[in-house]
């Protein structure tokens, strides 16, 4: 079998690899070990699969259906093996391997550092099949039940940790590109106001949006591909607004078509609607001045200007 990386993740990999990285070159190597090592088949690479891991639908030793997902350091793999492990299932897709003991090594309980062996989902069935209005719906019930209480001394990154990060990023591509600078300034001001005082402090998802909720055989719908942080449910929610965001951009009502999805999901998930607005105004102009910043232009336009609309 010929583990080569679909050219999405490739692509997408390109635009954050330090300098030196060699994951991509190794990840042939790595795939071939982690089948060899859990005594697996393999059926096929998903395609177009993931911005950030090679995903491979294999079978067990016993022919059970399952998902090997390599993903390089950068990505955070242990952080979403830890955040699998401790959903157990409920609203996510299970973990097939256990972690590694407390103070185990790299090679001990889970295996490789950035392998995990997952439970199968129908990787292309998604909620985004559904009708608008009934795929925000399946979507926000998923991410409500991934709402808990992290674990005692977890070393989860908080919204505060990562989009302090994020801002240190948005303030200097302002300074170079003076044309987003308005955006970025109102963004950073509501970031500044949002993490003073959360409401509440939870496991979020962290990157949540209707293509992350699979259909499964154990449940309807399950999330995946989570990078979790611990924060607001606001936080975790501003994803989801966006969602079809070059849809919301097409429509001659799409500005008052995002505030109103922005006050049904609110109320819907018992979320505060200023605080939901601004989260969402913050991660879009994140995400629009970084897909600027390496050249996706077209991608940049639309957040930027759905980002107008808040």
């Amino acid at each position: 079998m010929v583990f080569a990386p679909p050219q999405r993740l490739v692509r997408a990999l390109g635009e954050t690899a330090p300098e030196g990285d060699d994951w991509l070159e190794r990840l042939p190597e790595a795939a071939h070990e982690a089948v060899a090592r859990r005594e697996l088949t393999v059926e096929r690479v998903q395609v177009p699969g993931g911005r950030s891991s090679l995903v491979v639908l294999v079978r067990t030793a016993d022919g059970t259906p399952a998902v090997l997902k390599l993903a390089p350091r950068r990505a955070r793999p242990e952080s979403e093996r830890a955040a699998l492990a401790h959903w157990g299932g409920r609203g996510a897709v299970q973990l097939l391997e256990p972690p590694a003991p407390s103070g185990a090594g790299a090679g001990a309980g889970a295996g490789a550092e950035g392998v995990l062996l997952l439970e199968r989902l129908h990787p292309d069935v998604s909620v985004r099949s559904l009708p608008e209005a009934k795929a925000l719906l399946e979507a926000a019930g998923t991410l409500r039940r991934l709402w808990v209480d992290p674990p005692d001394g977890h070393d989860f990154e908080t919204v505060a940790e990562r989009t302090g990060r994020q801002a240190r990023a948005m303030r200097a591509s302002a300074d170079a590109d003076p044309e987003v600078a308005p955006l970025v300034e109102a963004a950073l001001a509501a970031r500044e106001e949002l993490v003073a005082a959360p409401p509440e402090r939870r496991l979020l998802h962290g990157t949540f949006r209707q293509s992350k909720v699979l259909s499964g055989e154990r449940m309807p719908w399950l999330a995946v591909g989570p990078d979790p942080v611990v924060g607001e449910h606001a936080f975790d929610l501003a994803r989801l607004v966006r969602d079809r965001v070059e849809d919301l951009i097409a429509q001659p009502s799409g500005a008052t078509t995002t505030r109103r999805r922005v006050k049904r999901l609110a109320e819907s998930l018992e979320v505060d609607r200023e605080r939901l607005a601004g989260w969402t105004l913050f991660r879009a102009v994140e995400s629009g001045v970084r897909a600027r910043r390496v050249g996706r232009e077209r991608d940049a336009e639309l957040l930027l200007e759905f980002a107008g609309w808040l």
